[in-house]
Formats: C-alpha cells, sequence, structure tokens
C-alpha cells in the first residue's frame, strides 16, 4: 500500500479518542466480515467495545489486513492508557502532526516500542509475530531474557499465543489484525487465554468509595459485570495502566486502581498536623441527572466532572481530612441544596468542579468577591493555588483566577471555589476533559492545589503530597 493511502486508512483508525465519557458513538458491533463463526470473533468485539481496536470502515474491521508499527503503538497505548495527545517525539520520521505520534512517543518512553539505530521508528512497517511477542512481554510487565523466543515463550506459556503446526512460534511471519486482537485480548483479559490459572491474587486491597464497579476490561467503556462496596476488601493481581484486576468472592475484573487503598483503614501519612482531622472538604461535581451541563463531542459535562471529583475524593479519603460530596452518583441536586448540605457537614472549604463551554479554550477558577465577606482572602487564596496546580498538570490556556457571581461559591459560608477544568466544545480542552489520563491528572492538581491552600494557612501537610505521585 502507498504511503499517502496508507497514511488515510491509519489516520480513520485511530481517529476516535481513546476513552469517551458517556460517547454517543459507540464501537462497531457489527462487522459485515467478523461473522459468529470467525476464529476472532469474541477478541476483535472484545477490543472494539473498549474503543481500543477500530474498524478499517463502519462495517468492516480488516481481520486480514496487517497491522503496522504505528498502529501497534496505539492499540497498545489505548490499552495502557498512555498519552496519546499528538506532539514532537524523539523520531525524526514521526512528526508532531502524525495520529500516532502521542502513542509512539509515550510507548518508547516507557521503553515498551523502540525505533532503529538511524533515529527512525518506522510507523508504517509492518510487524512480524516476534515483534509483536516483544511488544505485548514489555507492555504486560512479563519476564524474559529480552530475545525474541524468550518474548514468544512469555506468551505461550500464559496461554496467551499458541505455535504454528510445524512446531515454531513462526517469528519471521506478518502478523494479520484478527492476530494481533486475539493476543492482544488474551494479555489484557486472562478468561480469554488458553490456559487456566495464569494469574495470582496475592495482594489485598480495601475499597474507597461507596461502590465500586467492576468491569471487564480496564477502562470504563467495558461492560460493567458487578460491583463492590465500600470497604470491602478484594484481592489485586496485576495493573494495567490505571486499572487493577481484582477478585471478590467468585467476581473477577477491572476497577480503576484510584479507588484502591492499601489497608484497611486510611493512613495518616507521616508528620501530618493533628488540626487536619477537624477539616472538611466538600466536593461539588456540577449537574447530574437531567442536567447533562455542557456538551461536546458525544460526552457530558455532568459524567466528566462527577469521574473527576470521585478521583480526588479517593485521593482525600486516604488523608485524615474529612471528605464529603454533594453528589458521588448521577443525580440532579439543586444549587440551594448543594450549599446547604456544605453549611450541614461544617464545610471548610468547598469545590465545585465544572467544565467550561462557549468556543474559548483553557482553565480558569472562580471565588466570590463581596464587601464585608469574611472568606474572600481565603477563597481566592484556594482558588489560586488549585489554579496554578490545574494549569501546571493540564497546559492548557490559563484563563487566571477570577470573580464569579456563581450560586454555590456566592452563598455558601465558608472558603468556595468553582473549577472549570476546561472547555468541553473545544476539541484540544476536549481530548482531555474525555481522557483518563487527564482527568486523573485534573484530579491530582485539585487536591495538591487543596494541600497547597493549608499549607499556606499554616497546616503542617508534607506528609500527604506523596498521595497523589
Amino acid at each position: 500500500m502507498k504511503k499517502r493511502a496508507f497514511l488515510v486508512l491509519l489516520s480513520f483508525l485511530l481517529a476516535i479518542p481513546l476513552f469517551g465519557v458517556n460517547n454517543t458513538a459507540k464501537a462497531a458491533t457489527n462487522f459485515a466480515d467478523v461473522g459468529s463463526t470467525h476464529r476472532a470473533t469474541k477478541e476483535i468485539y472484545y477490543l472494539t467495545e473498549g474503543n481500543i481496536a477500530k474498524g478499517v470502515s463502519p462495517s468492516s474491521f480488516g481481520p486480514n489486513k496487517k497491522v503496522s508499527r504505528g498502529e501497534a503503538a496505539t492499540f497498545i497505548g489505548r490499552t495502557l492508557q498512555l498519552n496519546g495527545t499528538k506532539r514532537q517525539t524523539s523520531f525524526k520520521d514521526v512528526g508532531a502532526g502524525m495520529v500516532a505520534s502521542g502513542y509512539i512517543q509515550s510507548a518508547a518512553e516507557k521503553r515498551i516500542l523502540s525505533g532503529y539505530a538511524d533515529g527512525t521508528y518506522r510507523p508504517y512497517k509492518e510487524v512480524s509475530r516476534g515483534e509483536m511477542a516483544i511488544m505485548i512481554s514489555r507492555a504486560f510487565g512479563f519476564s524474559f531474557d529480552n530475545t525474541t523466543s524468550g518474548a514468544a515463550k512469555a506468551l505461550v506459556s500464559r496461554g496467551i499465543a499458541q505455535g504454528k503446526g510445524d512446531g515454531s512460534f513462526g517469528e519471521g511471519e506478518l502478523i494479520t489484525r484478527a492476530d494481533f486482537s486475539i493476543f492482544l485480548a488474551r494479555a489484557i483479559n486472562p478468561k480469554f487465554r488458553t490456559i487456566s490459572n495464569t494469574v495470582s491474587f496475592k495482594d489485598a486491597r480495601w475499597i474507597n468509595i461507596d461502590s465500586l464497579n467492576v468491569r471487564t476490561g480496564p477502562n470504563d467503556s467495558f461492560q460493567k459485570i458487578g460491583a463492590v462496596k465500600q470497604d470491602q476488601q478484594v484481592l489485586s493481581s496485576h495493573k494495567i495502566g490505571a486499572w487493577s484486576y481484582i477478585k471478590y468472592g467468585s467476581l473477577e475484573g477491572y476497577v480503576h486502581s484510584s479507588y484502591l487503598r492499601d489497608k484497611a483503614e486510611a493512613s495518616n501519612a507521616g508528620n501530618i498536623d493533628p488540626r487536619i482531622a477537624k477539616q472538611v472538604v466538600v466536593l461539588d461535581p456540577g449537574h447530574g441527572g437531567h442536567d447533562s451541563g455542557a456538551t461536546g463531542f458525544g460526552i457530558y459535562e455532568k459524567n466528566v466532572v462527577l469521574d473527576t471529583g470521585l478521583k480526588v475524593n479517593n485521593l482525600f479519603k486516604q488523608t485524615p481530612f474529612q471528605v464529603k460530596m454533594t453528589r458521588s452518583t448521577d443525580k440532579f441536586v439543586e444549587l440551594r441544596d448543594r450549599v446547604s448540605y456544605a453549611k450541614s457537614v461544617g464545610a471548610n472549604t468547598f469545590i465545585s468542579i465544572h467544565a467550561n463551554a462557549g468556543g474559548g479554550t483553557g482553565s480558569e477558577t472562580y471565588y466570590y468577591s463581596a464587601y464585608k465577606n469574611p472568606n474572600v482572602a481565603d477563597s481566592k487564596l484556594l482558588a489560586t493555588k488549585i489554579q496554578n496546580r490545574l494549569v501546571a498538570a493540564w497546559n492548557l490556556a490559563d484563563r487566571g483566577v477570577k470573580n464569579g457571581n456563581f450560586h454555590v461559591i456566592r452563598e455558601n459560608t465558608m472558603p468556595a471555589v468553582l473549577v472549570e477544568l476546561g472547555f468541553i466544545d473545544r476539541k484540544a480542552d476536549n481530548d482531555k476533559l474525555r481522557s483518563d489520563y487527564w482527568r486523573n491528572a485534573a484530579a491530582k492538581a485539585i487536591y495538591l492545589g487543596t494541600l497547597d491552600y493549608y499549607k499556606a494557612k499554616g497546616y503542617q501537610v508534607d506528609g500527604l503530597y506523596n498521595i497523589a505521585k
């Protein structure tokens, strides 16, 4: 295939963003060339369900087409939730404009993929079975002796790959999209493997949220198969990106690792100011229920900010802070009820989380300034600390700290801020709002900014910064 034609095809395959939040566009579920009797049916549809692999057209998966190095980097990058933002790379033949550039660079930085001695990556070069074995072994942390035969053995011993009829692995043969899908799906989901009991559940973890969904794969596009209640102990086997594979009774699947903690009780994390235990932080994810908030490119503000808020909540739950949420599910809460809730629990700080709209770009944080309001200085300080962290973490335009006449910060009786993460109707901002990777970064920024605020107020919080690493 000519390079230009291949680039058009690759752009189609990789154009859909990584992990959407309530995307209106779903992965194709009825490829004409992948029927119920196809040898890779379950694996192909599993990967498309999780938005890891795409079809070559809306009705065709192209199972017999060969996989390129750029395509392989993207499939693996999506699986591991690597940063796929298009950018300059360390390879002279992968420019910032290439669709796969972000995943190629991220995978190279993690030593999952490598280039050639001449400084190229050769993104259009087709991948062999042996190269695939090395890529998957590195991506999933399988032990091998840095040889193709060692990588092949690592996959075969786990029931991920099988040898050829002649007894060899066929390491020099080019791999098709169907075979790559089979091997990648088996690496992700042990239930697809040809050998049972290939994972060991040995690490105890505890649930840090009211109810944690368990899914068939490592992102929120995969099917929910159950849930585990707060403070229940689960056993963890391994991680893929930000997701852990756990066992709870007969239930096995993936949960987001940010909602797990290592101890039965929350840790005080070192030398911490005892006054912290009396500080109540209220998190307020905007909108909810029938109020979707702003929308853009198939995602809803209410879902973006709820997921971000839950991630912030989990960070605070690992500290002596008392953390509360105005909503932790997809429900509608009146503005006045958000304020009254914060007052009723004796909140010391109030953080409302939103996504912007209207054609702009960047992050901004609001506080309410009014004559004789005793919280103006502290609200502005809190807003400034969070804004500084968010801009540094997201690298979007800094729209600054502003005075805003919003109900939830105007009517509250404690230091209160409203954070606008980014513009949901601007593509660059939206790519981050829909990404689990970047929502984690935003959550850490809000958490760290709040610590910065308390530190500036004279509290000893140094021991709590490591929680967000």
